[in-house]
């Protein structure tokens, strides 16, 4: 099964792992120096960070697992959260939309991590479906197919089988999972249309996501965007994804000079836009087709109050 995560939507990347090479591995070649090292990792999946342009050796980013190491050089790796696990259950509240057989669909709130990741060990999405459903403990990644971001709201599925977890690992692959999100962006956007950006890590903020060429690692990344209210300083839209990259939407947005409101990570300062204490993104509405009955459905979940009142605010300013 190829990683689901590839196509999964906006999610915050971890903390880079520092490592220094040992000596011991001096010859070796970079992908069997880091199984050494990460030894909980498969093989193959580190020579995937390492084509994606996750690994650095002394600050240079390699993208061939090939390549020969030394020994005592340093690497940074830009751990994805999913290199995690939950270790234990614990009783958070879920809301949930709808349940069945295969399927849980989660309107998640913002501040909710969906990973476990560096600084989030507990208290996320995963480990409050420990706890839901013990038993999808032996669903890999206890069946989360797609994340959103801590500070994102709204719609998430997750499969709480082995099989509905692989049909939809290919839905999202083959781009026929529908997402819309709600989004504020900043300046007021003159006309729908779409961005068509490969996407990638910053060359050199590792954290964070950029438009990258493909010829250095991005990878195609396309969104609509349609106009629903035009403000003084601020565009309230509508925004599909054909794709599903790290952090999409802001990145693409921002890429274009309208940041969502704020987005702490690719946002600027603006006095003249309104103090929000998240990105203004919400996952509004959700389509698929069911991995069981074959037939397509579809939840829709309306924004939360924080974005409800900033709209007020904006309306009435």
């Amino acid at each position: 099964m190829n990683d689901p995560y590839e196509n999964s939507g906006d999610y915050s990347p971890s903390e880079p792992l520092q490592l220094t090479v040992p000596d011991s591995c001096g010859g070796r070649r970079l992908d069997q120096a880091l199984a050494e090292m990460l030894p909980q990792h498969s093989r193959n999946r580190l020579q995937g960070w390492i084509r994606d342009g996750s690994v650095e050796i002394d600050g240079e980013v390699v993208n061939e697992p090939k390549r020969k190491v030394l020994g005592g050089e340093r690497l940074l790796v830009a751990l994805p959260d999913d290199a995690v696990v939950a270790e234990q259950a614990e009783d958070i509240p879920l809301d949930i939309i709808y349940e069945d057989e295969a399927l849980l669909v989660i309107n998640k709130p913002a501040g909710l991590v969906v990973h476990p990741g560096s600084g989030n060990r507990n208290g996320t999405l995963m480990n409050a479906l420990l706890h839901h459903l013990p038993g999808i403990a032996e669903v890999p990644r206890a069946g989360i197919v797609h994340r959103l971001d801590k500070d994102t709201s709204g719609l998430l599925v997750v499969a709480k089988t082995l099989e509905a977890q692989t049909d939809l690992v290919r839905q999202l692959q083959a781009r026929t999972v529908k997402r819309q999100y709600l989004a504020i962006a900043a300046g007021q956007i003159r006309r729908d249309s779409g961005v068509d950006s490969p996407i990638g890590r910053h060359p050199v903020n590792r954290i964070k996501m950029a438009v990258v060429p493909e010829s250095r690692g991005g990878k195609p990344a396309l969104t609509w965007y349609r106009r629903l209210e035009i403000f003084a300083h601020c565009s309230y839209i509508e925004c599909a994804l054909e794709t599903g990259r790290t952090h999409q939407i802001r990145v693409h947005m921002a890429s274009i000079g309208h940041p969502l409101v704020g987005d702490p990570v690719y946002g600027k300062h603006d006095p003249r836009l309104p103090a929000f204490r998240r990105q203004a993104l919400h996952a509004t509405r959700l389509g698929l087709v069911h991995p069981l009955s074959g037939r397509h459905m579809q939840w829709e979940v309306p924004l939360p109050e924080d974005m409800r009142e900033l709209l007020e605010t904006l309306r009435y300013a």
